[in-house]
């Protein structure tokens, strides 16, 4: 049995339409609605044709939705519950795919209260953007996080997670604020370092006459694809995420400041000990097949 009839998945760019392409290959019988809220985008869907329906209104998109997805930034999440509010099911529940939980949930709350609320997100993407960047195979063998509120329904929770695993995903559940330090650590921090690596760069550009970008190995270019993601998803995620982010943040600092000692005093071991270490993480990585072992991360040339 089809853990959802009918989803509704309000915001179509690479996660929202690659959700859609996802149940359309593997669960044909579930109607899709779609609505995004810029209308080049909603007629674009119309000519991929990844959704049975495309609505001008958040509202008169979730009118008979069991399931309602909410696939926009963060920062966005309030505004577009209180736009769907007076026309939601009362049975439907309501998701969202966003990269951090507690301000997600909070969020939600104040401008769905009776709505049953079960936040998830699927850690997957690429650095591109829009309904043509979606696929259907996004999140093959990938995460996905269930965040359920403490006190939520147990079953709503589990026709979550099964309609994950039933688009390819493998799902783990997690307190949401447990999942906002672990994301803190694992996306966010990354994310933060590589935007201040390739701004710097930038900076210099002027400095080095170019031979920043004329030299860029393996290192700063695949920094630069982290840099590339999406500019507003990411400033709402480090803006509601930001007590975990400070926290890292400060970790992160007191570490560089030790490495930065060991690299003046010329303390050889403490830095063999670090890398030695970080290539251990590299492994379990490709272990849990979180990535592959091919050379150059498996770029063709």
């Amino acid at each position: 049995m089809l853990p959802f009839a009918r989803v509704t998945i309000i915001g179509l760019g690479l996660i929202g339409s690659s959700i859609a392409r996802a149940v359309q290959a593997t669960m044909p019988t579930v109607r899709i609605t779609g609505h995004d809220a810029d209308a080049d985008v909603r007629e674009r869907v119309r000519q991929l044709g990844f959704c049975d329906d495309v609505t001008d209104t958040a509202g008169a998109s979730v009118v008979d939705a069991d399931l309602v997805i909410l696939c926009v930034p963060v920062g966005a999440m309030g505004a577009v519950g209180a736009e769907i509010a007076d026309d939601l099911p009362a049975d439907a529940i309501v998701s969202d795919v966003g990269s951090s939980k507690e301000s997600v949930l909070t969020a939600l709350r104040a401008v769905l209260p009776s709505a049953t609320i079960i936040p998830a997100h699927p850690v997957a993407g690429t650095e591109n953007s829009g309904p043509d960047a979606g696929f259907a195979t996004l999140f093959n063998g990938r995460w996905c996080i269930v965040t359920p509120p403490e006190g939520s329904e147990p079953a709503a929770a589990e026709r979550i997670a099964e309609f994950w695993r039933r688009i390819g995903a493998n799902v783990d559940v997690m307190d949401p604020k447990h999942h906002d330090l672990v994301l803190a650590v694992t996306s966010h921090l990354p994310h933060l370092i590589a935007y201040t690596i390739v701004g710097t760069a930038s900076d210099m550009e002027e400095v080095t006459q170019s031979e920043v970008i004329k030299y860029s190995a393996g290192g700063f270019r695949d920094f630069t694809r982290i840099a590339a993601s999406d500019p507003t998803m990411w400033r709402d995620v480090f803006l509601n995420n930001k007590d975990a982010v400070l926290e890292m943040l400060q970790r992160f600092t007191e570490d560089l400041t030790a490495l930065q000692r060991a690299i003046r005093w010329g303390d050889g071991d403490t830095l063999f000990e670090l890398f030695t270490r970080t290539r251990a993480v590299r492994r379990s990585i490709i272990e849990q097949g979180q990535d592959d072992a091919k050379p150059d991360f498996g770029r063709s040339h």
